[in-house]
């Protein structure tokens, strides 16, 4: 069973979050729930993802059968009951396959991380002085976490929506489209 306040809220709050930048940003695909073929010993189900299609440079790419193989760029976990899984059981999956940001949403302690793997390591990516974390890899996502975490989507938006304005981002479309 999945809870109102402990996953299904919180989920939906991410998926909007997430389509929004999608829907900003051609060349990048957003999936929920889907079947992730990381290797041929783990197959994960994340609660989220934000994928780079081939094409345009990303790392996954949908199969004949319709399931994501390779490492998405980007992977949510909503982590009520499953926060141990999500923090050190799949942490070490993507970190070994390649996935290169990693979130985790533990809602019972209203902590969000934002982590980015890097030649496997990982770092935590912290808040700035307003209490926004820019994704590395994706140009102009950026999160207010505290908004987030009180359900205060109209400012999450608000600050997706000035992410989305940055020059940074402009680029990374202008890039996707070449």
């Amino acid at each position: 069973p999945v809870r109102h306040k402990g996953h299904g809220e919180p989920h939906s709050h991410i998926i909007l979050w997430l389509g929004t930048y999608c829907v900003a940003t051609p060349g990048v695909n957003m999936s929920d729930n889907a079947t992730v073929r990381l290797d041929p010993d783990n197959e994960v189900q994340p609660d989220a993802l934000l994928r780079i299609e081939p094409p345009v440079g990303g790392n996954s790419r949908i199969s004949d059968d319709d399931y994501i193989e390779g490492a998405p760029e980007l992977v949510v976990e909503i982590a009520a009951s499953s926060a141990a899984y999500d923090l050190y059981d799949k942490f070490e999956v993507y970190l070994r396959n390649g996935v290169q940001e990693y979130i985790v949403w533990q809602t019972h302690d209203n902590a969000l991380y934002w982590l980015r793997f890097v030649d496997g390591e990982s770092v935590t990516l912290m808040p700035d002085a307003h209490g926004i974390v820019r994704s590395h890899v994706f140009p102009g996502l950026s999160l207010a976490v505290s908004a987030l975490i009180r359900g205060d989507m109209a400012t999450v938006l608000a600050e997706l929506h000035n992410g989305l304005g940055d020059a940074e981002h402009g680029a990374f479309v202008h890039d996707l489209a070449t």
